[in-house]
């Protein structure tokens, strides 16, 4: 059994890692979490710790954010660096590890660091599964806009209204009142399930809900959450929506695999289907999970562990 927290050197910078295994010839699964900025290895080794039975769980707070905030530069926070800081975490793991590859599990903002990652680093990843897929940042917004004003009309919610009045709908992926009118799009679309239909409160409220319960942060670590998210993200938006992977990142050198919540509207599902008809891969596959939105690990977990391991542990057999 393994279960240790480190902070390993990544990008000149120490980064924290938290690796659970019960055996250490289990194969690799790496997560990237998404946000930018919003680490949830607490969620992830809480509710998927039965996992490490049959892989070695690797979760790591990026770069500037969660126990990884610490020391963090923020002029150095830029996608193409947490691209770099993601290859060379790899890199490391299966060195230390003596594996020649490992599995990428990737959610929302993890599925851009982790389609980047594959296109650019492809040489130490088996396979990629995503949830939360990304695909085009800009039709993102005006797609998820769309949904929580449909919602909120349908309703007839004179709050919400109001609200997303105030934001507008985004220019080029962007929102009046930068951080703050993406967080009061995104809390009006979650309360009417376009994330989960078993989570609608606000964001910062279900990830401190999160944190506390987890008992995997540190207090240091903690503050390191409140603070990075904040920081990460108005750092970081702003060059993350200017993207459309069906043109620009479609051919990969591994298995590619979307695992999509036919309720998505935070990433959403409509545009996935177009995204995936053009991605050359040496095997490829769309499973959509029809009770779920954004994270079908959350909503349909005992599909969605079937559907992992149906799909990645016949490649480590190989």
């Amino acid at each position: 059994m393994l279960d240790k927290i480190l902070r390993i050197p990544l990008g000149g910078q120490k980064q924290t890692v938290h690796i659970l295994t019960e055996d250490v010839r289990n194969p690799l699964l790496l997560f990237l979490h998404g946000g930018p900025g919003v680490p949830d290895r607490g969620g992830v080794l809480s509710a998927k710790r039965d996992w490490a039975s049959t892989f070695t769980l690797v979760t790591w707070d990026q770069r500037g954010c969660g126990g990884s905030y610490w020391g963090t530069d923020f002029k150095t926070l830029t996608p193409e660096q947490l691209v770099e800081d993601a290859a060379e975490l790899v890199a490391w793991l299966c060195a230390k590890f003596a594996q020649e590859k490992l599995f990428l599990l990737c959610g929302s903002w993890g599925t851009t660091l982790g389609t980047w990652l594959c296109a650019r680093h492809p040489e130490n990843i088996a396979a990629y599964v995503g949830q939360g897929q990304t695909v085009n940042g800009i039709r993102n917004e005006e797609l998820s806009y769309g949904f929580a004003l449909r919602e909120a009309l349908q309703a007839g919610d004179l709050k919400d209204l109001k609200k997303l009045a105030w934001v507008g709908a985004p220019v080029r992926g962007q929102y009046r009142g930068g951080l703050a009118g993406l967080l009061t799009q995104r809390n009006v679309m979650k309360k009417y399930g376009g994330f989960s239909d078993k989570q609608r409160e606000g964001f910062i409220q279900m990830f401190a809900k999160s944190m506390a319960k987890s008992g995997e942060f540190t207090w240091t670590d903690m503050v390191g959450n409140a603070l990075g998210s904040m920081r990460s993200l108005e750092r970081l938006w702003p060059l993350l929506v200017d993207y459309d992977f069906p043109t620009q990142c479609h051919t990969f050198a591994m298995p590619y695999y979307i695992f999509a919540g036919r309720h998505d509207n935070n990433t959403p599902a409509d545009l996935v289907q177009a995204y995936y008809d053009v991605i050359n891969a040496p095997d490829k596959d769309l499973v959509w999970f029809e009770n779920s939105a954004h994270g079908p690990s959350s909503d349909e977990p005992e599909r969605f562990w079937a559907e992992l391991t149906g799909h990645l542990l016949p490649l480590n057999q190989k």
